[in-house]
């Protein structure tokens, strides 16, 4: 019998606001589809922001593509949704996320890149780590690529993205996932011995010059004041 997903409540983010814009402006994301059966460029294109999200931009390496995969994109074989799946259960992306994370954090990277939000709390973080520790690695990817959120959001043709990271009533967007979760925790950092820098000398604290006590100031006088009340 398999364990239930542990219930978890939702938290207000952006991507739960509806958006009214009339002509979303160009700092909007652009959504890549194959809807309309796209030229050899476009495709390049659409293959180019899949591999941008899923193993976001430092990751993006030769051995991390799968030639096999895009030809099956390409004649139509399979879908943006079987190409997502395809990437997120690779040799590749196992090494670079799951191998070097523990579950909590691998699940936080695995709701950005695929669902395109934050996770909601910790208690989500938890759901989906009793999956991965019970059902294992493929099955987890499964029930988020098949979800009701991915299928109302993304569909089978849509490369998924950062949902409503920036909104025109604010100035500034959220930050992109791939600036906010970096690759390795702290805890692997010293897992592998990556340099930790620590400052030695004394640390000093500033104060401006109109802060400073002037002469007559009784807070002058309070080191003395101090000593004398341990004698």
């Amino acid at each position: 019998m398999s364990i239930p997903l542990l219930k978890y409540s939702l938290s207000t983010q952006n991507q739960r606001v509806d958006g009214y814009e009339v002509s979303p402006g160009e700092e909007q994301p652009r959504a890549y589809n194959t809807d309309n059966l796209p030229s050899a460029v476009e495709m390049d294109e659409v293959i180019w922001a899949a591999y941008r999200q899923i193993f976001s931009e430092h990751q993006i390496l030769n051995s991390t593509s799968d030639s096999n995969l895009e030809s099956q994109l390409r004649f139509n074989q399979i879908r943006i949704k079987d190409f997502i799946r395809g990437l997120v259960v690779s040799d590749s992306f196992r090494k670079l996320n799951y191998d070097v994370n523990n579950n909590y954090r691998f699940v936080e990277i695995c709701v950005q890149r695929i669902l395109g939000r934050d996770v909601y709390n910790e208690r989500e973080k938890l759901a989906w780590s009793i999956v991965i520790a019970s059902k294992g690695l493929e099955s987890f990817v499964n029930l988020l690529l098949d979800s009701d959120e991915y299928e109302e959001n993304f569909g089978d043709s849509i490369v998924p993205y950062q949902r409503r990271r920036i909104i025109p009533q604010r100035s500034k967007g959220e930050m992109p996932f791939n600036l906010k979760t970096p690759r390795y925790g702290e805890d692997f950092k010293e897992k592998f011995g990556m340099p930790q820098f620590i400052w030695q000398g004394p640390v000093r604290q500033f104060r401006p010059q109109e802060q400073r006590p002037k002469a007559g100031d009784p807070a002058l006088f309070l080191g003395m004041v101090n000593d004398l009340a341990t004698v």
